[in-house]
């Protein structure tokens, strides 16, 4: 009698860990984060403290302390922590990491999100998305994950435009900032990811974006039929 047991996975490498290279791209280029970036980033940040609001550090009211929070973060490996260079305006304009980073079951997850007004709701933005994506299923990842603060409904909106899909919230995951935290998860597999990387592409082509620069598709439609789930928080906030 044959028992009904998880798909083998033949070959199954588990890959490397992110090493440290720069991840460029046409309108954004990442770089691992050094204390030489916390000038132009605190410089950034300082147009709105709204951005730490949802981050279990922050806001910072001296350069000093960011760059002593650069100093400790760029040290780490897990999270491992990129500065997000606009290359249209030539400045780091924002951070992102890898965090939970486990080879072994071929899972990673994208988190310290903090983009500067001048880096939201730009094309390098979602490019920086987009190559930290690509390099981590590029890589082998299995699994490519995003979570949040369950009210934040923004980032909620920014995982499903991007292609995760809604895996449902866990009640009372922790504890930021004196507040309790409810999380949100949501995550793309390997599987997905042609599909996905297709959507990029085509979003970020200069010939979607007409004189003025609006869009002519959006990524979530481009992203939409890749979905397995889609957040039902969304639907009517």
């Amino acid at each position: 009698m044959t028992r009904d047991l998880n798909a083998p996975l033949p070959g199954w490498v588990p890959p490397e860990r992110p090493r440290g290279g720069v991840l460029a791209g046409r309108y954004a280029r990442l770089e691992p984060l050094k204390p030489d970036h916390s000038e132009e980033l605190f410089a950034a940040n300082r147009a709105s403290d709204a951005i730490w609001d949802w981050m279990p550090y922050g806001p910072f009211d001296r350069v000093d302390a960011y760059r002593d929070w650069v100093a400790e973060m760029a040290g780490l490996d897990d999270p491992f922590f990129y500065a997000i260079r606009d290359l249209e305006r030539g400045r780091a304009a924002g951070v992102g990491s890898y965090l939970r980073i486990a080879p072994d079951a071929g899972s990673i997850e994208v988190g310290h999100l903090t983009f500067s007004p001048a880096l939201q709701r730009t094309r390098a933005a979602t490019e920086a998305m987009y190559l930290m994506m690509a390099w981590a299923f590029d890589a082998g990842y299995r699994r490519y994950e995003w979570k949040c603060n369950a009210l934040n409904l923004g980032s909620r909106r920014a995982a499903e435009r991007l292609g995760f899909s809604y895996e449902g919230v866990f009640r009372q995951a922790g504890v930021v900032k004196g507040r309790n935290r409810d999380t949100a998860w949501f995550a793309s597999i390997d599987a997905e990811w042609p599909a996905l990387k297709a959507a990029f592409e085509t979003w970020l082509e200069p010939a979607n974006f007409d004189a003025d620069g609006v869009q002519r598709q959006r990524l979530s439609a481009l992203t939409e039929p890749v979905l397995a789930a889609r957040d039902p928080g969304l639907r009517d906030a």
